[in-house]
């Protein structure tokens, strides 16, 4: 496998992934299409106000898939699956969300790979031996914590057992099956009440958890990218209180991927 800058080995992707990995760099803007110009320009501001204050700091979330190497694309392995946490309700930014392992960049990690696994290790207990840094995505800015954040897409045909390591950090670690999120009946749009806007984006209705704001745009950005989106009703908009509630109602991982 070839290594490039940075540690990434993009020849380490299955087939069926490889197409998301040559087209990582849309990512951002498929992102970006589905965040009003107002909320885009807000975020702008605050990042630039962040920068200028010199109050951002760098982080990294690891958005890992698991699956078999040897499934020829368009075709999405049935058994592949995205790692995803769910925070403590005690922490001080974003308690309670589902979110990508990950967090803020110590000194010692030498780069965004490095901060993803070592969180990654933290929070799930993963052997990151087990995992190929495949690409990074364009860094994002999360206003309410004022991380400067890079997702860092990876692969691993087998990443092996991921539990909770520290309750009062994590709540929930799942490997949820990628046809969980690509499943119409799983998708919605999910919106905070604020003082100056209440913007909906995607969000994905799981067995237990409800992955929205920052983590749903994601994902849903990578469905596009990948191909594996299917048409889902984005006139379903709830409150987040409203679909925080349904959580656990009967709503499942749905059926197998043909």
């Amino acid at each position: 496998m070839r290594s490039t800058r940075g540690g990434l080995v993009p020849d380490a992707a299955p087939d069926w992934l490889k197409p998301l990995v040559a087209n990582v760099d849309r990512v951002p803007d498929a992102y970006r299409r589905r965040v009003p110009p107002d909320v885009l320009a807000g975020i702008l501001e605050a990042n630039n106000q962040a920068v200028q204050a010199g109050r951002g700091r760098d982080a990294a979330v690891l958005v890992l898939f698991s699956g078999p190497p040897d499934v020829p694309p368009p075709l999405l392995p049935e058994d592949a699956d995205l790692l995803v946490t769910v925070r403590a309700s005690t922490l001080r930014h974003h308690a309670g969300q589902a979110a990508f392992p990950g967090g803020a960049a110590d000194p010692g990690d030498r780069g965004p790979i490095g901060t993803a696994f070592r969180e990654a290790a933290e929070e799930t207990g993963i052997d990151t031996s087990r995992i190929h840094p495949l690409a990074t995505l364009d860094k994002m800015f999360i206003p309410p914590s004022g991380f400067h954040v890079v997702p860092v897409l990876a692969y691993s045909p087998d990443p092996g057992p991921v539990a909770v390591v520290d309750e009062a950090e994590t709540a929930v670690v799942a490997r949820v099956p990628v046809r969980a999120f690509t499943n119409p009946e799983n998708r919605l749009m999910v919106y905070r009440e604020s003082n100056t806007s209440r913007f909906a984006g995607p969000a994905f209705l799981l067995n237990e958890m409800l992955v929205w704001g920052f983590t749903g745009q994601v994902i849903s950005a990578i469905l596009d990218v990948a191909g594996w989106a299917k048409p889902w009703n984005t006139e379903d908009v709830r409150g987040l209180d409203e679909a925080m509630a349904l959580v656990g109602h009967d709503n499942g991982y749905g059926e197998a991927q043909s």
